[in-house]
């Protein structure tokens, strides 16, 4: 059954959004500026004062489906202007002991399981990323990309070819943006 949809999404104070013709909808608030395209012939986005209205006429259940997304994004966009997104990740090493840094555009890790040659993994340039010790902290503005790089990192650290029981090094996400672990 076809019927017209509107969602509204209200900002908060200190967020103030600027919409360009190509649907780019770009947030700027007090920890930086993030933008986005949001691009559907049958959704629209307007801006309303101090609100951003999502509209579609004669909407089908894909339309719904991909409203709730585009609000979904929003508000992720608005939290991250607001407060940012931190991941955290624990380097654990009971065989050998790992030397991770941050050096350049990469993160590196030396010394996994023995192996003679450093893993590397490239930086998402939006993502700041902190070697605290034995803490990860991943910072961003982008939830996605936050996480990606989070995963990114967890993923460097793969273990193949061994009993996963007894290799347990590599460095595991503790805490997601958002989320108790």
């Amino acid at each position: 059954m076809k019927i017209d949809l509107r969602k509204e999404i209200e900002l908060p104070e200190g967020v103030t959004v600027n919409l360009e013709a190509n649907s780019l909808v770009k947030l700027k608030g007090p920890k930086g500026e993030i933008e986005r395209s949001f691009h559907h012939p049958k959704i629209k986005i307007l801006v309303e004062g101090k609100k951003i209205v999502l509209t579609s006429m004669q909407a089908t259940k894909r339309e719904k489906t991909i409203i709730g997304s585009y609000e979904s994004h929003i508000k992720n966009m608005v939290q991250g202007v607001q407060e940012g997104f931190v991941y955290k990740l624990k380097i654990c090493s009971g065989h050998f002991p790992m030397n991770v840094k941050v050096s350049g555009d990469s993160i590196i890790i030396k010394n996994f399981l023995g192996e003679s040659v450093p893993r590397k993994a490239k930086l998402i340039p939006t993502v700041d990323v902190k070697v605290n010790g034995e803490e990860i902290v991943v910072n961003g503005l982008d939830k996605e990309l936050t996480g990606q790089m989070a995963a990114r990192i967890e993923r460097m650290c793969r273990i193949t070819n061994r009993d996963l029981r007894i290799f347990q090094d590599g460095c595991y996400i503790t805490h997601k943006a958002g989320k108790a672990l």
